[in-house]
């Protein structure tokens, strides 16, 4: 194993560190944690938190800032952050008109962040939650009942936290959040494994002829092991699931992002996106912004992932909203 650290068991910590004194006008770090805020915190505004195992990034420190997160919490690589952890960010970001908490769906993401939420509210914080469940490949997988939360997360920062920088109620943010949610859907595909510092070897094993469609985020296996194909067979498979379980008919209008898991090259990543973008215009689908990029990744896995987001004027306009994060 080849990696850039100095000790496995400092990996989340430091990178922590990094992020913060890399961007301090955007991020701090709060004492004694693995939390970022933002260093502008609104006072008159609903605050939103998400976070989860490290390992994902830019995913989730990458999106706290203006228009998107008030704080992400990190756990340790691909382990949910503690209780305790979650509501030392709930404390720090709340300002009187609710915090709402924004939860991938891993059993231990959402059994954590609810317990967080049970003692903010002990404390006489108000707080809500949602969960996301984009990913269309399994229902129920490793550390998971019912669909994984994956690349589709970040449309849902982004567009509940354009109507929270508007001024909106702690109701109306997470009726939006809802929204999106259900009307985000995401698949993915690896190439590769990738290799947690701690264990110092890959998690899985992938002949170099084959690949794995619908591969999560921790390696959790997929819908099926295939011979490696082009990139134009990969986005036809996604593009396909994608459509059966959210069909889209002729002018309707989407938000598209092609997601690189850590170890994909732009180019690549483009390649795809050429692909899905045809299809899309065969079907006379709108394409009204793509994002292509990493945004939420497994370490040095090699794969990608496609998300739509099904729009109507509402998201549309609060997804075109200005944001300063690290990582959008």
């Amino acid at each position: 194993m080849k990696k850039l650290i100095n000790h496995p068991d400092y990996v989340v910590q430091e990178m922590i560190e990094g992020m913060a004194l890399a961007h301090p006008q955007i991020i701090r770090k709060l004492n004694d944690t693995n939390i970022l805020v933002r260093t502008d915190l609104n006072n008159a505004k609903v605050a939103l938190v998400s976070g989860g195992g490290s390992g994902h990034e830019p995913a989730h420190g990458g999106f706290v800032g203006t228009g998107m997160l008030d704080a992400a919490v990190a756990g340790e690589v691909f382990t949910s952050p503690t209780p305790d952890q979650i509501l030392e960010a709930i404390k720090a970001v709340d300002r009187g008109k609710g915090v709402l908490l924004i939860i991938k769906n891993y059993s231990g993401d959402v059994m954590n962040f609810e317990m967080a939420m049970e003692l903010a509210e002990a404390e006489g914080i108000l707080v809500e939650k949602v969960v996301v469940d984009d990913d269309v490949a399994v229902k129920n997988s490793t550390y998971t009942v019912g669909r994984r939360g994956i690349a589709g997360t970040i449309f849902v920062h982004k567009i509940a936290g354009a109507l929270a920088e508007q001024g909106a109620s702690l109701d109306e943010v997470k009726q939006i959040a809802d929204r999106v949610i259900l009307q985000t859907k995401s698949m993915g595909m690896a190439l590769s494994s990738c290799i947690i510092p701690a264990v110092g070897k890959p998690g899985f094993e992938l002949p170099e002829d084959e690949m794995e469609m619908g591969m999560g985020i921790h390696g959790e296996p997929g819908i099926e092991r295939k011979k490696v194909v082009s990139a134009d067979e990969v986005a036809s498979v996604l593009v396909s699931h994608l459509q059966k379980e959210m069909p889209l008919a002729a002018n309707d209008r989407v938000a598209v992002m092609v997601n690189g898991l850590g170890a994909t090259p732009m180019m690549e990543l483009y390649i795809v996106s050429r692909k899905v973008s045809q299809l899309l215009q065969e079907s006379k689908i709108q394409v009204h912004r793509t994002f292509v990029g990493e945004y939420m990744t497994s370490l040095e896995m090699a794969g990608c992932s496609v998300t739509f987001l099904k729009l109507d004027n509402v998201l549309a306009e609060l997804l075109d909203q200005p944001a300063q994060t690290i990582a959008w």
